[in-house]
């Protein structure tokens, strides 16, 4: 399926947005438990991810695209993000997000969606499983972002709520990857009430 770029530059910006409404209810909660083996700083962390790896990816211009949609990316990217080096990257960059996590994020995010905002998504850039056109690559951004903040919010005991135009596109792309990978048969049925998901389904 299509993602429209102007759609998935919009829907990045008020993931964005969302994930720095949620992270101003931590209120120094930064070392209690976050997501699996991360506290929140940790999980504050990897979501910040998502905003500085299409800034670092475009320092890495690609010579051809390798990975042609946000599905494949997904699919390629399966071993890679059950490594331990996932975890370990997102306790990095909660650290060095500083004394100040909340203000750091927010300086991260008004860089990145400055630069996002003057491109076209034509643009090639380098992936950890190689070139992407930028207009394929945000979607997995904008997932990753909304994901993770319902993670956050999860893990703050607030409502998970993210804005229609993230929660949509990141539907969508689940809903393709379950297609994908021939795992949309439970979704559609717990979708509609019709049975329950089997314990630890995931189409990631």
């Amino acid at each position: 399926m299509a993602y429209p770029w102007q759609e998935s530059q919009q829907a990045y910006r008020e993931a964005a947005a969302w994930f720095q409404t949620v992270l101003a209810e931590v209120n120094g909660r930064w070392g209690e438990p976050g997501l699996g083996e991360w506290d929140i700083r940790s999980l504050v962390g990897h979501t910040s991810r998502s905003l500085l790896t299409v800034e670092a990816y475009l320092k890495q211009p690609a010579a051809a695209v390798m990975v042609g949609s946000p599905v494949a990316y997904y699919l390629a990217t399966h071993d890679i993000s059950a490594g331990a080096g996932v975890a370990q990257r997102g306790r990095d960059a909660g650290q060095a997000l500083g004394g100040d996590p909340e203000g750091a994020v927010a300086r991260i995010a008004a860089r990145v969606l400055a630069l996002t905002d003057g491109l076209t998504g034509s643009e090639l850039l380098t992936t950890i499983v190689g070139g992407m056109r930028l207009a394929d690559y945000l979607p997995t951004r904008v997932l990753e972002l909304t994901v993770h903040t319902a993670d956050l919010a999860t893990a703050l005991s607030l409502p998970v709520k993210p804005p229609a135009l993230p929660a949509s596109l990141t539907l969508t792309l689940l809903c393709d990857l379950a297609v994908a990978r021939d795992e949309a048969g439970p979704l559609l049925l717990a979708a509609t009430g019709r049975g329950h998901l089997p314990e630890g389904y995931s189409v990631l």
